[in-house]
């Protein structure tokens, strides 16, 4: 049921974050915050090979679009921390 959910939430995925980014990298984003739905800004530069400019385009635009959420704001040399909520509630949800 889970997998299901899953593979159903990433095939919209797919369908709505080339939209709202408009960006060649959308699918690689994807498989990113799929990978690790909860990340500091400079883990998701690193660990998804995006440009730097452009993966800070990205997390703006799926943040504003209500894809990802702050976890906690950046100050200082505090990184802020994005959660993608929707991958979150399906693995959290109980199998029963």
């Amino acid at each position: 049921m889970k997998a299901t959910a899953i593979i159903g939430l990433y095939e919209e995925m797919k369908e709505h974050v080339p939209e709202v980014t408009h960006s060649e990298y959308a699918i690689r984003a994807i498989d990113t915050h799929f990978s690790r739905p909860i990340f500091k800004t400079a883990d998701f530069i690193m660990e998804s090979g995006i440009p730097k400019q452009s993966a800070h385009r990205i997390l703006r635009k799926l943040t504003d679009g209500g894809i990802l959420v702050v976890t906690r704001e950046g100050k200082g040399t505090r990184p802020t921390i994005l959660r993608f909520s929707r991958l979150i509630s399906i693995t959290e949800t109980s199998s029963e």
